[in-house]
C-alpha cells in the first residue's frame, strides 16, 4: 500500500548509521538489532580493526561503539564527520579516547563502569596471591620434574596475614580490592590518590602520601586511572623506596609503570615480585625481558573476563549508544 511506502521512506530518512569496531557479546548486538532506525555495520572479527578500516567504517556514522584497543583521536573524528553524536566504549578506562577533541565537537561519551568492578577486583586478588605465593612457578616445577620432596624453604612466598597493603587509587575498583583483601587478616590498609575518600573508613583505610605508601607497604596494588599525572608513576625512584620483600601488582593500565625500571627492580632483588594484568604494549612481545623473570607474573589483560561481566558490558555499551543516538539519557555517561 501507499502508506507502507511512505513509512518506509520516513524510516529511511531517519536511519542512524552505527559502526562497531569488533565482534562483541550477543547481549549488546541483540539490543542494537531490536532498535528501530539503526543501520549497523561492524568489523566482523575478534581481532582489532586495522586503522584504515576504522577510518573507512566511521565515515558518516552517527554512533561509534569501540573497545579500549581503538585509539579515537582527531583523525578518526574528522573521518567520521559532523554526523557523529555519540561514542560508546565497552570499557571503564577511557585513556584511548582523546576527550579534548571529542568535547570540542559536542559528542557524548558512554562507558561501562561499575559492572566490571567485582570481576576486576576478584582477578586482582587472584593475581596478587598467584604472585606472592609463586603459583606459576609451582605449576612449572610439577610439570618439569623439579618437585622432589618436601623442603622447608622451597617455593616460599609472602602471606597477607598481618601485612600492610597499599592501594594507589581507591576508586570503585580499588575499594572493591580492599574489601576483598581485608578478610585475609591485613593489618593496615594505606591508600594514596588525589583526595582522601570518605568511604575509606569502611575498610579502615589510611590516606597517606605516596612515599609513605611505597616505603611501608608489603603489597602495593595499582588501581588508578591512566592520566598525565599517573603516566610512568611507578619508576626507578618509586621501586627504590619499596621494601625488598614487597610485592607489586598492577591491574590498571600498563603505562602507569616504567617497565624497564620494573625489570631492573625485579632482576636486582630491589623488590620481591610483580604481577601485571596490563602492559605496554598489549600484547607484550614474547621476547620481552619481563617474561624471562620467574618473579614476574604477567596476565593478558583479563581483569573483567567473566562471561556474565562481558555480557553486561556489551549490553551497557549498546544502551549507552542508543541513548546518545536518541538524544535521551545514557545509563553511564562520561562527564566531559
Amino acid at each position: 500500500t501507499s502508506t507502507g511506502r511512505v513509512s518506509g521512506m520516513k524510516a529511511a530518512a531517519k536511519l542512524m548509521k552505527v559502526f562497531i569496531t569488533r565482534r562483541i557479546p550477543q547481549e549488546g548486538m541483540k539490543i542494537l538489532a531490536a532498535a528501530e532506525g539503526c543501520e549497523v555495520s561492524q568489523w566482523d572479527s575478534d581481532e582489532p580493526v586495522p586503522r584504515s578500516e576504522l577510518l573507512k567504517g566511521v565515515q558518516g556514522a552517527h554512533g561509534l561503539l569501540c573497545l579500549l584497543s581503538d585509539k579515537i583521536d582527531q583523525e578518526v573524528l574528522d573521518a567520521a564527520g559532523p554526523n557523529l553524536k555519540v561514542i560508546s566504549t565497552m570499557s571503564v578506562g577511557f585513556d584511548h579516547l582523546v576527550l579534548s577533541e571529542i568535547k570540542k565537537r559536542g559528542i557524548r561519551v558512554g562507558y561501562t563502569p561499575d559492572v566490571l568492578t567485582d570481576a576486576t577486583a576478584e582477578l586482582t586478588v587472584a593475581l596478587l596471591l598467584a604472585t606472592s605465593r609463586r603459583l606459576p612457578e609451582g605449576v612449572e616445577e610439577v610439570k618439569s620434574g623439579g618437585w622432589s620432596s618436601w623442603k622447608p624453604l622451597w617455593l616460599c612466598g609472602y602471606g597477607l596475614s598481618g601485612s600492610t597493603v597499599g592501594i594507589i587509587g581507591l576508586g570503585r575498583i580499588g575499594m572493591a580490592i580492599a574489601q576483598r583483601l581485608l578478610p585475609f587478616g591485613v593489618k593496615r590498609l594505606l591508600y594514596s590518590g588525589r583526595t582522601a575518600k570518605s568511604y575509606a573508613a569502611e575498610v579502615n583505610g589510611e590516606f597517606v602520601p605516596l612515599d609513605t605508601l611505597t616505603s611501608e607497604s608489603d603489597f602495593i596494588v595499582v588501581s588508578c586511572s591512566l592520566t598525565p599525572e599517573t603516566q610512568g608513576l611507578c619508576d626507578k625512584a618509586f621501586f627504590s623506596k619499596m621494601k625488598k620483600t614487597a610485592i607489586f601488582i598492577n591491574s590498571s593500565r600498563g603505562a602507569v609503570v616504567n617497565q624497564e625500571d620494573l625489570y631492573d627492580a625485579l632482576s636486582s632483588g630491589q623488590i620481591a615480585a610483580a604481577g601485571l594484568d596490563v602492559t605496554t604494549p598489549e600484547p607484550l612481545p614474547t621476547n620481552h625481558p619481563l617474561l624471562t623473570l620467574k618473579n614476574c607474573v604477567v596476565l593478558p589483560h583479563i581483569g573483567s573476563a567473566t562471561y556474565s561481566t562481558r555480557g553486561v558490558m556489551s549490553a551497557l555499551a549498546a544502551q549507552n549508544l542508543l541513548g546518545g543516538l536518541q538524544g535521551s539519557d545514557m545509563p553511564s555517561e562520561l562527564t566531559l
